[in-house]
């Protein structure tokens, strides 16, 4: 896999982060003087619905943009942000294989026990253990992030409302330049759907930026719709079984109520024979 990785790392959705200098140019460029006052845009009141595979009472995941989001989020996101909510064998779930899973796992570095001398070692992973974190703690992370800690990702699709959508729309929502009226701010970058539309990310994903094995264009609208499928997954990755159930309830309810309907004919022709 190749990654196009930001200075100092990208990271996908908070915090105060490094950019390129040319990206630090272009945020650090106010906005020209116009000949008359433009007002500032408008707040977005919900972002546009997109076309997902999993919507719906039946929806379910599609395993293959299921697989391309992880690598997103292990090649991108994971540079800032953890998933302590999963483990590798979770990702048995998206149809990796147990000899994929342990190679992952075991690609990893974790705190080991200190060694005789009193010094900390460190073990790869195994299967069994939680999402490598990027910090050491949650002071840590602030510590190097400007003061916040970039939050954790396992449930970031059940916070954010509208789910997806607003994952799609503020992954793809960076607009570079601002748009005339925007009020800028030294070291931050305009995003439509960033709290007060400013940000001090750079974009964290672009234009072929991951590889992807099945042949798929590592456009940036592709990406951003495949990590945002995979951290849907992430918040909620029973939901498939969820809906096999479903479909197998609705299933038994049809065929019960041919019966009942069946049966009550049966008896009504009995009490009008009599």
């Amino acid at each position: 896999m190749s990654v196009r990785a930001f200075v100092g790392g990208a990271c996908l959705l908070s915090g105060l982060f490094l950019a390129t200098p040319e990206q630090t140019a272009l945020a650090q460029t106010p906005s020209a003087p116009a000949s008359s006052p433009a007002a500032a845009p408008a707040e977005p009141t919900a972002p546009p619905h997109q076309k997902w595979s999993f919507d719906g009472a039946f929806g379910q995941f599609d395993q293959a943009s299921l697989q391309r989001g992880f690598l997103v989020y292990d090649h991108v996101c994971s540079t800032c942000h953890g998933m302590r909510s999963l483990t590798y064998n979770d990702l048995a779930g998206i149809g990796l294989s147990p000899k994929a899973i342990s190679d992952l796992a075991h690609s990893k570095q974790f705190p080991g026990p200190v060694d005789e001398d009193g010094q900390p070692t460190t073990r790869p992973g195994t299967p069994d253990d939680h999402f490598k974190s990027p910090f050491p703690s949650e002071a840590a992370a602030a510590a190097m992030m400007g003061g916040v800690a970039p939050p954790d990702q396992s449930r970031l699709a059940l916070i954010k409302p509208h789910g997806a959508d607003w994952l799609y729309a503020f992954l793809t929502g960076y607009r570079m330049p601002p748009p005339p009226g925007a009020p800028m701010v030294p070291g931050k970058f305009y995003n439509e759907w960033a709290d007060g539309h400013l940000i001090g990310m750079p974009p964290p994903l672009v234009e072929g930026g991951v590889s992807f094995p099945d042949g798929t264009k590592a456009t940036v609208d592709q990406q951003a719709r495949d990590v945002s499928t995979f951290l849907v997954w992430a918040a909620d990755p029973h939901r498939n079984a969820r809906h096999h159930i479903g479909k197998g309830v609705v299933l038994y309810l049809i065929v019960l109520l041919l019966l009942a309907i069946a049966w009550k004919k049966k008896i009504w022709k009995r009490l009008d024979g009599n």
